[in-house]
């Protein structure tokens, strides 16, 4: 293994470290758009995603007479009666000026901005070029995700792409997710509802982040939880191809069930050394799915399987919120956990009927920049809602302070329940309330309301 190709990995895995260091720093609020990692599940059912594609070009090495790789990943992914999730981009063609960078590095693709499949070949990549490799996609069962139009970052990301170019702010990154949405809706009828953002990069210039981007195309933020591997150079094609099936034996043996709800990440385009070990280690991967007793489905039937990564789908919590998360009502935090046994808090309860409207609301708020109240700042996550729950009489501001932190009382939750569902609760103990108990308390109410 080269000295680069150690420092490519050793820094991958000191910004995963500092990432979840900084998750655990960070409060998490409720959230419409939810980060899907992995979910809650007992079946041995897993999903894979396929990124940069569609690919018209072969396989490097080629061992597949010609066949370009995104027509290899299909044809192998179904000879084992899987379904990918092949998130793909648009069109990197308007992506210059530009110059190739250095051969194995971060920036092998370009060095302003990326290019698919590789720098002066953007013609053989994306949906604009390969609308032939879409169909093909669509019609053996696989799920279009948006990678999406340009693959140009939200925002600036001084670590390895420091000499990057990015779009500037929210309109230009809402607009260029809007080009790759419309053609996929004009050209095949196919509406994308999961998105995942170049590079993993969320922040936007102007105080935004992908999940307002997201919140105003309705989709989810689709992450993974396990990583294939076949975007690293290593010293050896044979090295990377073992590099993407082996630490997937390994972790089966310690455990055959650790893959039931997780998303494992691959590519549908060239490594940094303009390889495709995917294109031979993928039938390892899936045989050892397979020997293991494992279903690989597209992202969306995982999330209709189980949509939480913290409930299973058949508790009473699981159940409830999922009720509630149909019914259109937010009920999950950003990374996409419930939470049951945490307090309801006064800012939870305005979130979770009004977490929609209140996302795309955000928007202005953090633009006029004037707080919405005297203990709410207007970047605040609940800020938008708060207001729209206040108007509504849900839940009640006093003497300019909404108190968002605060559990939430049972009269406060029977008044949220009465403006929100249009039925009162029974009357119950005094004191607060649990999320599990919320939960499923609004969704008995919700189901009440259904049948009279």
């Amino acid at each position: 293994m080269s000295l680069l190709t150690k420092g490519i990995g050793l820094a991958k895995k000191a910004k995963h470290r500092f990432a979840d260091q900084l998750r655990a720093r960070t409060p998490v609020y409720l959230s419409p758009v939810r980060r899907i990692e992995r979910v809650a599940l007992h079946e041995r059912v897993c999903a894979m995603t396929f990124d940069d594609g569609p690919c018209r070009l072969p396989a490097n090495p080629d061992h597949f007479n010609g066949k370009s790789l995104t027509q290899v990943l299909a044809d192998t992914l179904e000879q084992y009666g899987a379904r990918g999730t092949f998130d793909v981009v648009g069109d990197t063609s308007a992506n210059y000026p530009d110059k190739a960078g250095k051969h194995g590095s971060a920036s092998w693709g370009g060095v302003a901005y990326d290019h698919y499949p590789d720098f002066g070949k953007d013609d053989q990549g994306g949906v604009m070029h390969c609308p032939e490799l879409i169909t093909r996609l669509i019609e053996g069962g696989h799920e279009i995700t948006s990678h999406t139009y340009s693959h140009v970052l939200f925002g600036f990301k001084p670590l390895v792409y420091g000499r990057r170019k990015h779009l500037n702010g929210l309109d230009p990154v809402v607009d260029d997710l809007k080009r790759l949405h419309e053609r996929m809706e004009q050209g095949w009828n196919y509406t994308i509802r999961l998105s995942r953002p170049p590079h993993y990069v969320d922040s936007i210039q102007g105080g935004f982040t992908s999940y307002d981007a997201y919140a105003l195309m309705g989709y989810q933020y689709m992450a993974a939880s396990f990583d294939g591997a076949g975007w690293l150079p290593l010293a050896s094609y044979q090295a990377e191809v073992e590099a993407t099936w082996r630490p997937m034996e390994q972790a089966l043996q310690a455990d055959p069930d650790c893959f039931c709800g997780q998303i494992i990440f691959q590519k549908d385009g060239f490594n940094m050394a303009r390889r495709t070990p995917i294109a031979d280690g993928l039938e390892k991967q899936l045989q050892l799915l397979t020997d293991s007793g494992y279903q690989v489905v597209t992202v969306s039937e995982l999330l209709a399987r189980s949509p939480f990564r913290d409930v299973l789908p058949d508790s009473e919590t699981g159940r409830a919120a999922r009720r509630l998360l149909d019914y259109g009502w937010c009920v999950a935090y950003r990374d996409n956990t419930v939470r049951p046994d945490q307090i309801v808090t006064r800012g939870e309860l305005a979130m979770t009927a009004y977490g929609w409207a209140a996302a795309r609301d955000r928007i202005a708020f953090v633009r006029a920049g004037k707080p919405p109240f005297r203990d709410l700042p207007c970047r605040h996550p609940y800020a938008a809602a708060a207001v729209l729950a206040d108007r509504a009489g849900a839940v009640c501001a006093a003497s300019g302070r909404f108190r968002p932190d605060e559990p939430a009382s049972a009269r406060e939750i029977m008044q949220f329940a009465t403006v929100c569902l249009g039925k009162k609760p029974s009357a119950g103990k005094e004191g607060v309330m649990t999320r599990g108990a919320f939960l499923q308390l609004a969704a008995s109410l919700l189901d009440s309301q259904a049948a009279e």
